[in-house]
């Protein structure tokens, strides 16, 4: 039975006739719409309106709903003492908040937002920010290897070094590093701009589908399907509006950043998708 419903919900959505055009993005809702710009179910808060709390003695669940309390209570923003790097911390908030963390967290710290503006003072784990929607993430230190994992939105900025895989399935907003990135950054990245001030290491935007990737250090190779592309003077004035932002400039100046596209010899992936529905359905 259970098979059959699955059957009868894939026809409704129109999986069996949609023309798949490939390399078009659906329109979900119009930005001109304001009941869109926020949760029907989200919080009102106010900026001016603070609190803050010490995260040393209680775990993770416990300092999320905390959150949650402080939000429903109309505070706008929230400073969180001694997160003890504990993993799974800031994670689904889907409301427009000022958050600070003043200590490192461990990993899927922020994980799932929204809406908020977080700043955190220390380091933070593997996959931070994975699946952002919106919003500003800031890491004053380092970073851990799948930094920004598949973000669609926002801004997500760290001012030291990150590891391996950075922005891997990257679909949208925009990653900032500060220092140097590991192995494998924009792996299949499909979307969006990554800006990385140092180096960049080895396999750089390896299969990346689409999007671009900034370098103001040195390259140590290109991964497969990566091609250097021509900067122009609304990349770089763009570059400059964005990393002025931050206070973040790229290591060998301006005039020398790199940028990384898609060589799009692998676009025939949209092609290959009607045969995946098949095999799953």
């Amino acid at each position: 039975m259970a098979e059959l419903n699955q059957e009868h919900e894939s026809h409704r959505m129109g999986m069996h006739t949609e023309q798949l055009a490939g390399r078009t993005q659906q329109v979900f809702f119009s930005a001109e719409e304001s009941e869109n710009f926020t949760y029907p179910y989200a919080f009102e808060v106010d900026f001016n309106k603070r609190a803050e709390f010490d995260a040393a003695d209680l775990d993770a669940p416990a300092v999320n709903l905390r959150i949650r309390e402080l939000m429903a209570e109309g505070h706008g923003t929230i400073v969180i003492k001694n997160p003890g790097a504990k993993h799974g911390l800031g994670v689904g908030i889907l409301n427009r908040l000022q958050l600070y963390f003043e200590g490192s967290l461990g990993y899927f710290g922020v994980g799932l937002i929204d809406g908020p503006n977080v700043r955190i003072s220390g380091r933070v784990g593997w996959s931070c920010a994975e699946n952002m929607m919106a919003g500003t993430v800031v890491i004053e230190k380092n970073a851990g290897s799948t930094f920004g994992a598949a973000i669609r939105g926002g801004d997500l900025v760290c001012k030291g070094d990150v590891g391996s895989r950075t922005g891997i399935d990257q679909k949208g907003g925009t990653i900032i590093v500060g220092g140097k990135t590991g192995a494998f950054s924009g792996f299949m990245m499909q979307r969006g701009r990554m800006v990385i001030c140092g180096d960049a290491g080895k396999n750089l935007g390896d299969s990346m589908y689409d999007g671009t990737i900034y370098v103001g250090g040195e390259i140590e190779d290109l991964g497969v399907d990566a091609v250097e592309g021509e900067m122009t003077d609304l990349d770089l004035q763009w570059l400059k509006r964005k990393l002025m932002a931050y206070d973040l400039e790229p290591k060998n100046g301006f005039e020398n950043m790199k940028k990384i596209v898609a060589g799009k010899q692998l676009w025939n992936y949209d092609n290959l998708e009607p045969t995946e529905k098949k095999l799953v359905l």
